[in-house]
C-alpha cells in the first residue's frame, strides 16, 4: 500500500478552486505540501490562484474543465495525473447555487443544479477513483452545504442536489470503507464569498432591498450573526486530509456558524 508518508503528500485536486472557498482549500493544501491541481470553467480564475501557490513556495496546475463533461472530466484527471502525479486527495468543490420557487420551477434549472453539484461530484470521483484503490489510500472530501442537512424555501433544486451529495458521500464511504479512501462532507452555510453575493444580489431584484439589507437579512440567518469565512471551511479540509484521519469517513461536518444546530439537526 502506498501512503503519503512513503514520500511527500499527494497531489490534490480541488474544482471550483477559482475562488472562495475552493481558493481557500488550495492554498491551504499547498501550504501542507500538497501538489495542487485548480480546475474551473474560468483558466483566468484559476491561473490567478496558481500564481498565489507559486508565490509562496508552492507548485500549482491550472486546468479549465466542465465537471458535468465526463470527457472533459477524464482530460482533466489525466493532465494532472501525467504532470503532478495521481491526485489522490480530491476536494469536490465546484458547485452553482439558484433559487426559485416551485410553482412555475423552469425545469432547466433543476437539471442544472443536480448536473453541476451533484453529477459533476460523482464524475470527477469516479474518474480519480482507480489511483486510489490502486494505492490503496485516498482521501475525498465532498462541499456540500447547510442545505445538504437541512431544508429551505425556494432551493428545492439545489438542495435536492446537496442532499444528493451527502448520499453519495455516506455510499462511497461504506464502499470504500476497507480500501483505504475516506470520503466526508463538509457542510458550509453562508460564506463571505461570490456565490453569496450573489445571493444578495438575487434578493436585491426580487424584493427591492438595498444590497445593505439584503446581505443583513443572510448574515440575521446565522446564530453567530455573521458569514463565515472561507478559511475556516479550509481548515476542516485540511484535517480530513491527512493521513492520520483515517478513521473519519462518511461525515457531514457542518460550518455553519451553528445554523444546523439551530434548525435542531447538529
Amino acid at each position: 500500500m502506498v501512503t503519503p508518508t512513503d514520500t511527500r503528500p499527494p497531489a490534490a485536486l480541488v474544482t471550483g478552486g477559482g475562488r472562495g472557498i475552493g481558493r481557500a482549500i488550495a492554498l491551504a493544501l499547498a501550504a501542507d505540501g500538497h501538489a495542487v491541481a485548480l480546475s474551473a470553467r474560468s483558466q483566468a480564475e484559476i491561473d490567478a490562484v496558481a500564481a498565489e501557490v507559486a508565490a509562496a513556495g508552492g507548485r500549482a496546475l491550472a486546468v479549465a474543465a466542465d465537471v458535468t463533461d465526463a470527457a472533459d472530466v477524464g482530460r482533466l484527471v489525466a493532465r494532472v495525473t501525467a504532470d503532478l502525479g495521481a491526485p489522490l486527495v480530491l476536494v469536490n468543490n465546484a458547485g452553482a447555487a439558484a433559487s426559485h420557487k416551485l410553482d412555475g420551477h423552469p425545469d432547466d434549472l433543476w437539471h442544472r443544479m443536480l448536473a453541476v453539484n451533484l453529477t459533476g461530484t460523482y464524475l470527477v470521483t469516479k474518474a480519480c477513483a482507480p489511483a486510489m484503490l490502486a494505492a490503496g489510500w485516498g482521501r475525498v472530501v465532498n462541499v456540500g452545504s447547510v442545505a445538504s442537512l437541512t431544508g429551505a424555501r425556494y432551493i428545492a433544486a439545489y438542495t435536492a442536489a446537496k442532499h444528493g451529495v451527502l448520499g453519495l458521500t455516506r455510499a462511497l464511504a461504506a464502499e470504500w470503507a476497507r480500501a483505504g479512501i475516506t470520503v466526508n462532507l463538509v457542510a458550509p452555510g453562508y460564506v463571505d464569498t461570490p456565490m453569496t453575493d450573489a445571493s444578495v444580489a438575487n434578493i436585491v431584484s426580487r424584493t427591492g432591498r438595498d444590497a445593505e439589507a439584503a446581505r443583513a437579512a443572510i448574515t440575521a440567518m446565522s446564530p453567530q450573526r455573521r458569514l463565515v469565512r472561507p478559511d475556516e471551511v479550509a481548515v476542516v479540509v485540511r484535517m480530513l486530509v491527512r493521513d492520520d484521519a483515517g478513521s473519519i469517513t462518511g461525515a457531514a461536518i457542518p460550518v455553519d456558524a451553528g445554523a444546523t444546530a439551530l434548525a435542531g439537526t447538529g
